[in-house]
């Protein structure tokens, strides 16, 4: 059960990666600072891979491997980049919902490309915590454009893919630990999305790559707390199914709820007290299942 606390310390740090990278993006705008949690984080997985390396042998990988990484890979800048700007329209809360529908996306994608299982508890489990952060978030569908919905639902199935994408890689390395899993992982993942968004700002955002230069030393606490957070998030879906690892890694919103100055100047709503609930419980449902 190593993969609760795990999970629990990977949401722990996403929290405050987020919060670092809020700061960026007035400064070197979105897709700048989103570059930022790949770019400045390889430094540290490379620290990281040469570290354990010292005590364990670090597996190649094959093409099998590669290939999952590379989905990964590929996913989770597709998705940020529709994320974001499916974000630009009004429909802000319907968007949001339906990225955070990613848990029951990851238990599909997984159950049909992994075989990993999914009884009825589980799915019940899952579907409870993100009907909570729906709750949470505040749909309003007459106000929402469907646009905007179709933008969210492919967004949080590119999440989807990249939680598959990650997994599918580790279970395919020759050897290993889970954490050796996981740090190998971290670093050829992160390499080929350094490379890619490196080229992307290259051609089309150069005054962005520009202000990552400038602002590096801001850059690095974010690329730290990123790479930290991957490094955890990839061991846990080393130990079980990405959708127990990404169910669980939803008490990220209730952190969220719960660090921000927003929230706490303003208080916080009924809504948001029964959408906590229910994330909460099913998030405790699910643990009670898997043990």
């Amino acid at each position: 059960m190593w993969w609760i606390p795990v999970t629990l310390i990977a949401a722990a740090a996403q929290t405050g990666r987020n919060a670092a990278q809020r700061g960026l993006t007035a400064q070197i705008g979105t897709m700048g600072a989103t570059a930022v949690r790949f770019v400045f984080g390889l430094p540290f997985a490379l620290a990281a891979l040469a570290l354990w390396a010292i005590w364990h042998p670090i597996p190649m990988p094959g093409s099998e491997a590669m290939g999952w990484f590379l989905m990964g890979s590929v996913a989770q800048i597709a998705a940020t980049a529709l994320m974001l700007v499916t974000m630009q329209s009004r429909s802000f809360g319907v968007t949001t919902a339906l990225l955070k529908t990613e848990p029951v996306t990851v238990a599909l994608i997984g159950a049909v490309l992994l075989g990993d299982r999914l009884s009825g508890p589980m799915l019940l489990a899952i579907a409870t915590a993100t009907a909570g952060v729906m709750l949470m978030s505040g749909l309003h569908w007459r106000g929402g454009a469907w646009r905007a919905a179709v933008l969210g639902v492919v967004s949080g199935g590119l999440f989807g893919l990249t939680a598959i994408g990650v997994r599918g890689g580790v279970l395919a390395l020759p050897f290993g630990s889970e954490v050796t899993r996981a740090v190998t992982a971290l670093v050829i993942t992160q390499t080929l999305q350094t490379v890619i968004i490196l080229l992307w700002l290259a051609l089309r955002d150069r005054t962005a790559l520009r202000g990552m230069m400038r602002l590096w030393r801001s850059s690095l606490g974010a690329g730290f707390l990123g790479a930290f957070a991957s490094l955890f998030w990839f061991t846990g879906f080393a130990m079980t199914s990405a959708a127990n690892v990404r169910t669980l890694g939803l008490v990220e919103v209730v952190m969220a709820q719960i660090v921000s100055g927003r929230v706490l100047r303003e208080g916080v709503t009924r809504r948001q007290i029964a959408g906590m609930a229910l994330v909460l419980g099913g998030v405790a449902a699910l643990i009670a299942v898997a043990v």
